[in-house]
């Protein structure tokens, strides 16, 4: 039986925390609030209804390029699957759900973005799934752009030289 999945809109409640486990793969913690809000017929006001805070995690490289671009406050899409953490301590059972997040974004509806490849992606190609050594980790909040003539494996890089498409590379 697979987990139940979730995919909603929600607001970063605090910034990303970055660690790295013992293996060096790269984990964030996402605090998120989900909010319901309705207009209110008779005073056409809205009005805040149930909020469902809960923890979201995600891995690799999905970790680190969340960490770099979402920040506290942001309104984020997010699709995951949701699980029950469980723990103890001093000698008490503890449990909360948590969501396993597999994909987020910022919400275009009230932010702009400008999208860029992230360096393990320009190194690799579309599909490689290698990270950086950690010696050349990128530090939080910095930018890595890349220079130069698009790479020939880059199906969506425009090369002036050749001209322009409207066409999607496939």
């Amino acid at each position: 039986m697979s987990l139940p999945a979730m995919t909603g809109v929600g607001r970063l409640t605090g910034d990303p925390e970055l660690r790295f486990t013992q293996a060096g793969k790269a984990v964030a913690s996402i605090p998120l609030a989900f909010n319901s809000r309705r207009l209110n017929p008779q005073t056409q006001q809205w009005e805040d209804g149930d909020v469902f805070y809960i923890r979201g995690t995600v891995w690799e490289r999905l970790a680190e390029n969340a960490t770099e671009t979402l920040s506290k406050g942001m309104e984020v899409l997010v699709s995951g699957d949701l699980r029950t953490e469980r723990w103890e301590k001093d000698g008490q059972k503890h449990e909360r759900p948590a969501l396993l997040i597999r994909s987020i974004a910022p919400n275009l509806a009230f932010a702009v973005a400008q999208v860029s490849k992230d360096a393990a992606s320009q190194q690799n190609g579309q599909g490689g799934q290698q990270r950086p050594p950690q010696n050349q980790q990128r530090s939080q909040g910095q930018t890595q752009r890349r220079s130069g003539p698009p790479q020939d494996d880059d199906p969506w890089a425009v090369d002036k030289a050749k001209g322009y498409s409207d066409e999607p590379p496939f």
